[in-house]
């Protein structure tokens, strides 16, 4: 006697390999997402909150000229996104192109970036913290 709270098998449902499930729980959580922020990227490539993400994610597996590649694309698509513009001159920090960095941070606070607190702690902008144009940058903006 089949249980009341059991559906029938749909023949229509298709089910993963077995191999295809074991590589899945294989992976780390990050390396599934950027596998599958890609799969929906390749579908949509102008997805802005997937890139966002798929971005963040490949700074964190450290695959930083990826992740600046990603966050170069969300200026052309949004050019006045403050938070675009603040990603990318993190990206530009971590890969040590402090002239970059500093004059997209710029523009990241002329189009409404205002978390000070953060931008002096987040260790994407390490690298530039102790420029003294990171220092005039923060007294220049913070006192408005």
């Amino acid at each position: 006697m089949a249980n009341s709270n059991s559906r029938p098998e749909d023949s229509s449902v298709r089910h993963a390999p077995a191999s295809t499930l074991a590589e899945m729980a294989e992976k780390s959580q990050l390396d599934f997402e950027l596998d599958f922020y890609a799969a929906v990227l390749s579908a949509q490539p102008n997805f802005i909150d997937v890139l966002r993400a798929h971005a963040t994610n490949l700074t964190l597996k450290g695959r930083y000229e990826d992740g600046m590649t990603i966050d170069q694309r969300l200026i052309l698509l949004r050019p006045s996104d403050y938070l675009a513009h603040y990603n990318l001159a993190c990206s530009y920090a971590l890969l040590r192109q402090p002239d970059l960095a500093l004059k997209t941070l710029r523009r990241a606070i002329e189009l409404g970036y205002r978390d000070f607190r953060y931008m002096k702690q987040d260790r994407d902008l390490e690298s530039i913290r102790r420029d003294p144009r990171f220092k005039q940058l923060l007294r220049e903006f913070e006192n408005r």
